[in-house]
Formats: C-alpha cells, structure tokens, sequence
C-alpha cells in the first residue's frame, strides 16, 4: 500500500490563502494521486474557527470532489481531527460516553464518517467514491509509522502562542495532564477549548473575530518588522511581550519563553511533539505530525532535532496554505513554509522510511496566491 499524507489544508480560512483553492495547486495534488492507494488528511483540512461551518463546507466542496474523483473507488481516504477542525469527531467522541462510562480513548479509533457527526457525514459525500473514514487522535499507517495532527502538543509548548495560552489556562481550571497520559487526559484539557472556538465562529456576526481565530502570525509580523519607526515599535512591543511572559509564568499559565522567532517556532514545535509523545508512551520508529505548518525534516535542519531521546525519528507534512509573511526570500523548494508538503509512506517486505515530497515547490508564487480585493 501508498499512503500519502497531507496535513493543514485550511479550507475555509478568511483570507482566502489555501493553495488547494488554485487551479494549479489543485492538479498537481491530483496528479501525484494517481498510483496513491490512501490519502491520509492529517488534521486542520477545514478551517472553522473564522466563520460558520457551512461556508468551509462551500469552499471544501469543490476541492474535495475533485479529489474524491481522482482516488475513484477502490482506494481511501482517512480524516483525523486537527484543532482547527476537532468538530468533525466532536460528535463521536461525545456519543461514547452517553450511555455509560466508555472504554479509555485509544491511539488509534476508527469512526464512520456517518457516525463522526454531520461535518463527517458530508465530507465522506464530497469524497465518494472514495471510502472514507475517521480516525482520531491518529493512525498506525504501518507497524512502525504513526501519524497524529499534533495539536496535543499545544501541552507543553514553550513558544506563547494563542493555543498554549489558553490550554494553559483551562489546564488551571480542569488539572494537568499527568505523566504518563492517555489521549483522554488531553481531550479533557483541550476539547473545550475547541468547543467555545467552534461556538464563537458558528454565531459571530459578519465582520466579527471569533474566538480562537487568531493565530500567533500578527504578533511575529509585529515584533519582526522593518523599518525605523518599526524597530522603535517592535521593541516597545518586545519589552511588553517579555514583561507579558514574565506575568503568564506566575500566573502559573506556563511555562513558556518570550521567543517567537522562526528557529524558536521549529524548534518548540518538535520539543511539545516529543513530550507528547513520551506521556503517551508512544515511541515508534517513524512519528508523522502537522499542526506547526513547518515542513520537515529538510536537508539543512540540525538532524538532532529531529529525533527523540526514544529514537523516534520525526517527520512533519508541512502545510497547504501560502501565506506571504513566511514566504522568505529563500528558494522555494527550501522555504520550510512553502505549501504542498507530503509525507509518502509505503509498505513491503523491506519498506522504507517515510519520504517527505515538496509537491509545489516548482509552482510560481504567483500561482499560489489569493486574489488581491477589488
């Protein structure tokens, strides 16, 4: 079997940014489908913390048509659940506990997409004839490949960002996750918080921010702009960020550091990973994320990094979303934000590692980006 793995796709975001959303992206997805056996979406495919449901659903419709079209029957698609999208298991997950006390969440729960709730129901008809399933919090894609969105990690991240900041604050109000912990432990955590997000966007008005749409890019774009007057602002805003750090960690919110460079985003990114992983006691030869949007591992990351004291070697599927902020002025089959990243993951009597591929790095930039308004 060929599973090819895609993760934050976005569909739906405000901004229009999803490169699925361009004709050229679009087809070269498609094309690299063709001796695929099963598409694994890794998480955030649709974006529903910027408006209601339904307008992701409008704009995913069409994308994922084309690739439910292409896969044709025979061959699958497998959904898991991301932060931006943990409403499409939301249902399920609230169902099993109705009745009587359920069974502990496992690693790996597969879930119809009837059954996973109404998002669910219609995303499996968008993809037919493709057969499509749930699988939450992630997937065994071999005996020593498992692949997760990644959004547990939001637990121990070090860089203050929106998703730490909350999970710290609800952990204050709910308990910790312990040490070792089950998928359950986190769920108790970070559910609600999914929860308020996805009610806030459902019942916004027009123009309005819902809860949870931020993300931590206006406060990189702030602290890292040019220009003299920028510098002066960047660093009366750097001086209150640290003092805003300082008070978080008192607060007992954290712990986190006042670092949100690019380094420190990677780098914290595969620190919560692997303390996610650890809890959960899960320590295969290949762990396949998404979530940070930084594709990787690239020829020049520091290997270290990348690797667990475990010996689990990393792999992140990177992003499908261009948006210019992150771009760079690196070429584009090394910009680690580029979108049209993809892990590759075959079986056999000797398979091999998973096999990261940047499928847009050749598309121009001008191909990939939304629209300017009228």
């Amino acid at each position: 079997m060929r599973t090819l793995v895609i993760s934050d796709l976005h569909l739906g975001l405000r901004a229009g940014s999803e490169a699925l959303r361009r004709p050229a992206a679009l087809a070269v997805l498609l094309e690299r489908l063709a001796d695929i056996d099963r598409l694994v979406l890794l998480g955030d495919t649709l974006e529903l913390r910027h408006g209601p449901t339904r307008d992701a659903l409008a704009v995913a419709e069409p994308v994922l048509r084309a690739i439910g079209d292409a896969l044709g029957a025979g061959r699958q698609v497998v959904i898991v659940p991301g932060n931006h999208d943990h409403a499409i298991g939301a249902g399920w997950l609230e169902w099993r506990g109705r009745r009587q006390a359920p069974d502990p969440l496992g690693l790996d729960e597969r879930i119809p997409v009837e059954r996973a709730s109404w998002i669910g129901k219609r995303l499996g008809a968008f993809l037919t004839p493709a057969t499509v399933e749930l699988a939450y919090p992630g997937l065994w894609l071999r005996d020593d490949v498992y692949a997760m969105h990644g959004h547990y990690g939001d637990m121990h991240l070090l860089v203050p960002t929106l998703e730490r900041l909350s999970a710290g604050a609800m952990a204050r109000l709910v308990g910790g996750i312990p040490d070792p912990a089950t998928p359950d432990d986190y769920e108790s955590v970070l559910a609600p918080i999914y929860a308020i997000s996805q009610a806030s966007a459902q019942r916004g008005a027009p123009g309005k921010v819902a809860i949870g749409s931020r993300s931590p890019v206006a406060a990189w774009r702030a602290l890292g702009s040019g220009g003299r007057s920028s510098r002066l602002r960047s660093h009366a805003l750097g001086m209150a960020f640290r003092l805003g750090v300082i008070a978080i960690n008192r607060a007992g919110v954290g712990p986190v550091e006042p670092r949100i460079g690019v380094g420190d985003l990677r780098r914290g990114g595969l620190i919560a990973a692997t303390e996610a992983a650890r809890r959960l006691r899960l320590a295969p030869a290949h762990l396949v994320f998404g979530h940070t949007h930084r594709t990787g591992q690239l020829p020049r990351d520091p290997r270290s990094e990348w690797r667990t004291p475990a010996g689990t070697q990393l792999h992140n599927a990177g992003n499908w979303i261009f948006d210019p902020l992150f771009m760079g002025r690196a070429p584009q089959s090394a910009n680690p934000y580029w979108p049209g990243g993809a892990i590759l993951v075959e079986d056999g009597d000797r398979p091999p590692p998973p096999r990261l591929e940047r499928l847009l790095a050749g598309v121009p930039a001008q191909l990939l980006q939304a629209a300017a308004p009228a």
